[in-house]
């Protein structure tokens, strides 16, 4: 799996970790280390005069500024190792969705009306996920911070991050949110965004050994069956995929669900998607990519289509439906879609989603490369691409403005542990 170590992360092998944020070590043995295109065996890595070496003499990454980047690739055949956010850095982002869990303004509802009565405040309509300015950046804050207490369990803010989870996935407000759904009205309520992200807490927790993830799951059982069978009720309805760069995207939503489908057991689920997936997406061709991005996507829709047709694909497979999709015909090809954006304003709430698509452009081209076989065309560009993007994208993560910060943090996460892959 191809993961990258920024400031904020540590990389584990086998007999120590080594601070890679504040870049102390001073040599470290690496079974294989890829950077771009290069790729070294058994090397050893060597800080000397302000930046790190390998080998003794091949330059890695410098050192002069608070950025230190690593790319790594995990070795079948190799010394396994894990990549995660180091501590202090995992508090930070915890931080972010700490102070927007339980605040209920600024806020943006986007819940119809039926009569006077629906005139009611965020946390009255929504008792489990009012904060965080919207009802999907809440759901996925709770993520984040699932996701945080799984990989580093000790960081600074790990007892409150607790307590902020326990506060709100009570059976009493799950319930509430369960109603809500329930009503004529508000069935497409958060369709399908905020149900992709409501199933992937739902697998975090499942998917975690821990007295608390059992309560909180069990707690969310009502609900999760509610999203469940929308999603069923809907695919059958939805002729055609929706296919943007903002929130209703279809690709992006059944990537998640589909993992979500595939961790938890429900066949049913699986079958149903995978059928849709390739009746939407398998003709496809000749996509021209020089129309993205749009001023205000936080996704690119053909690589949030990349990244789901690689969950149903066939590696070689999926490698002649790339290159039907994204025709590639010289080092040029698609070059805009490769090339990180620039966010002009991040106190802008609709400009700054330019931040979150350098981060999910970021994941979707490192898993797609990941599953591309050997010597396809788009790997390693794709894998190069994915480095510059992640780059880009964590420098817009702690702008101090809740624009951003409400929601680029569980980008961040995603991106940095591989989610999905």
């Amino acid at each position: 799996m191809h993961s990258l170590s920024m400031p904020w992360e540590s990389m584990r092998t086998s007999n120590q970790i080594v601070d890679v944020g504040t870049c102390k070590f001073s040599s470290v043995q690496f079974s294989s280390i890829r950077y771009g295109t290069v790729q070294l065996s058994k090397c050893q890595a060597v800080k000397k005069n302000g930046e790190v070496k390998m080998c003794g003499s091949r330059k890695l990454v410098g050192l002069g500024s608070i950025l230190c980047f690593v790319f790594v690739a995990v070795i079948s055949r190799g010394l396994a190792q894990e990549v995660t956010i180091a501590d202090q850095r995992a508090a930070e982002l915890a931080k972010l969705a700490i102070d927007g869990l339980h605040r209920e303004y600024p806020n943006k509802p986007s819940n119809v009306l039926a009569s006077a009565a629906d005139v009611r405040s965020p946390k009255e309509l929504h008792p489990a996920f009012y904060g965080c300015f919207d009802w999907h950046s809440s759901v996925h804050g709770h993520w984040m911070l699932v996701k945080l207490l799984k990989s580093n369990p000790g960081h600074a803010l790990a007892a409150e991050s607790r307590t902020k989870l326990a506060e709100s996935l009570t059976v009493e407000k799950i319930t509430a949110e369960v109603v809500y759904f329930q009503t004529k009205e508000n069935r497409s309520f958060e369709r399908m965004y905020g149900w992709a992200w409501l199933l992937r807490l739902v697998a975090e927790l499942r998917t975690w050994q821990d007295p608390d993830a059992a309560r909180w799951s069990e707690a969310l059982r009502p609900l999760e069956r509610e999203i469940v069978s929308l999603t069923l009720g809907y695919l059958p309805r939805l002729s055609v995929p929706i296919r943007t760069g903002v929130h209703p995207d279809t690709a992006f939503a059944l990537g998640q669900i589909l993992d979500y489908a595939r961790l938890v057991g429900d066949d049913g689920l699986e079958q149903a998607i995978v059928k849709r997936v390739k009746e939407y997406y398998d003709g496809d061709r000749g996509y021209v990519s020089e129309f993205e991005p749009s001023g205000e996507d936080f996704f690119s829709p053909s690589l949030n289509e990349a990244d789901l047709m690689r969950r149903v694909l066939p590696r070689e497979e999926f490698r002649d439906w790339l290159e039907r999709f994204l025709v590639y015909q010289d080092g040029q090809s698609h070059r805009k879609l490769l090339t990180p954006v620039v966010v002009s304003d991040v106190t802008d709430g609709k400009l700054v989603h330019l931040a979150g698509l350098n981060l999910s452009r970021a994941w979707t081209l490192a898993a797609v490369a990941e599953h591309l076989p050997e010597g396809s065309r788009w790997k390693e560009p794709f894998a190069r691409s994915a480095e510059a993007h992640l780059k880009a994208g964590l420098e817009y993560v702690f702008s101090g403005h809740y624009e951003g910060e409400h929601w680029l943090g569980t980008f961040a996460v995603y991106a940095l542990t591989g989610v999905g892959r």
